[in-house]
């Protein structure tokens, strides 16, 4: 895993999470968007370079000059499942050779070594982990969470704990989307429903529930 990042689809709510963690933690980060909000206006407050054209030349110049030279070891690319496999800068990257990584893979990275408390479910994610990373945050415990939504308490959709604390927990949304929270292994879960959703990925009620058994089995025991 690389120090400098760049976000396909950073203006997302769990990809704009990400990125405002790694740049907090003293990466190098940048992405591109296709459309200007609020939220990449934030990031850019926030020192995070952020591109809407798309284009191969508007990369930021070290990742341009390791794609021109052939270097691929220094930068990992991110993308979103919203964003198109034939999109010609995924393409670009992808093909000549630098590590790609879905958001769910990089949350996954991210949580793998540490105490994670996740929220899964087709409604109720975000209200559910919001609350409770407040309850934790409130009581004292340190805690750092990704939230699928701003946070009207805090105004951002990450929470950072104080950097003495090794091993704080984490809080974090498990998508069910393109069965991405098959990425996480907590240490304890909340399943808040199993409504039939995203059967453009699962096809049936059947396997969405079957795949929400799966991400259950995966919580420690």
């Amino acid at each position: 895993m690389t120090d400098q990042l760049y976000f396909l689809g950073i203006g997302g709510i769990g990809m704009s999470a990400l990125a405002r963690w790694h740049r907090h933690h003293g990466a190098t980060v940048a992405g591109h968007d296709r459309t200007a909000t609020a939220l990449t206006a934030a990031l850019e407050a926030e020192g995070i370079a952020v591109d809407t054209t798309g284009r191969e030349d508007a990369l930021p110049p070290d990742l341009l000059d390791d794609l021109h030279a052939g270097r691929t070891d220094r930068w990992t690319i991110v993308r979103t499942p919203a964003v198109p496999e034939d999109f010609p800068l995924l393409v670009r990257l992808r093909e000549a050779g630098f590590p790609i990584l879905k958001r769910s893979e990089l949350l996954g990275r991210i949580t793998a070594d540490r105490p994670l408390l996740a929220v899964a479910g087709t409604h109720g994610k975000t209200t559910t982990s919001t609350l409770l990373a407040h309850l934790l945050q409130q009581n004292g415990t340190p805690v750092e969470a990704f939230l699928g939504g701003i946070a009207r308490s805090t105004g951002t959709n990450l929470l950072v704990a104080d950097p003495e604390e090794p091993h704080p927990w984490t809080v974090a949304e498990a998508d069910e989307f393109d069965r991405s929270f098959l990425t996480l292994h907590p240490r304890h879960a909340v399943i808040t429903s199993a409504d039939a959703d995203h059967l453009d990925i699962y096809g049936t009620s059947d396997a969405l529930h079957r795949a929400m058994v799966d991400f259950a089995a995966q919580v420690e025991p």
